[in-house]
């Protein structure tokens, strides 16, 4: 696991990928953190929620050569009749991209640092959605890199990812959209309406923008800290099981 995690990081930066993911996170992060400053508001957590729409954007990048790239250039092959474990393969993809996107956060625990030396600060309200954003970093790029695996073009990738990342960020709003039957009279109606209601229950609880402003709000949850880890952990097993697939065909 530890030569691809090696071999995935440096690929981040042999191509112009990492330096802009990096970019783009410095830029954006610089933006607001001088936004919030310039107002004199210490909370520098404010910064993770702005920060949701540009890692929706950016994770693509970051997930969409994965899998596809060594399945276009036939080097899964290699790898799969390795004596290397598939498990140990994904997990060093999956851990190369998670520190890439942790280095785009890195700038934001200066500003907490530059914040304190000036007024006295809870550190608390920095790291829980410190964690919030790494957790679902990492559901992010897990789903991407699930994607990735079942396709050799980088391109269809990124586009069926950015897409999947739209709809597990924003379930909420689509849930707004749909209405809920009015009482019927029937059974049958009052079942579809049961239905429904239920399914809009889940898209609201399940949002991953719903989980993650916990996080924002200063509310530390195992439940959604186990939420975001089961999303990652049944993603990773489903990009095991694409490999193991391709061994055997």
């Amino acid at each position: 696991m530890r030569a691809i995690f090696k071999r995935e990081l440096k690929a981040y930066f042999s191509t112009p990928v990492g330096f802009l993911v990096l970019a783009a996170y410095y830029f954006f992060l610089g933006i607001y953190f001088s936004l919030i400053y310039s107002a004199g508001s210490p909370d520098v957590s404010m910064i993770f929620m702005a920060m949701v729409t540009i890692i929706v954007f950016t994770m693509p990048l970051i997930t969409m050569r994965l899998m596809s790239e060594d399945r276009r250039q036939k080097v899964d092959q290699v790898l799969l009749t390795s004596p290397v474990k598939l498990s140990g393969i994904v997990l060093g993809k999956f851990f190369a991209a998670l520190t890439l996107f942790c280095i785009g956060l890195v700038p934001t625990v200066i500003f907490e640092m530059i914040v304190a030396s000036k007024v006295t600060v809870n550190f608390m309200s920095f790291l829980y959605p410190l964690l919030g954003t790494v957790l679902l970093g990492g559901a992010l790029i897990a789903i991407g890199m699930f994607i990735s695996s079942l396709t050799e073009s980088a391109v269809i990738s990124a586009i069926l990812t950015l897409v999947v990342n739209f709809l597990a960020i924003y379930m909420s709003t689509f849930a707004s959209m749909i209405t809920v039957p009015e009482s019927a009279t029937n059974i049958f109606g009052k079942l579809w309406a049961k239905i429904v209601e239920l399914f809009v229950l889940v898209l609201n609880k399940a949002a991953f923008i719903t989980v993650f402003e916990s996080f924002d709000s200063n509310i530390f949850s195992i439940e959604n800290v186990i939420y975001f880890l089961s999303i990652i952990v049944a993603f990773v097993f489903l990009s095991v099981r694409s490999l193991e697939k391709r061994r055997w065909s």
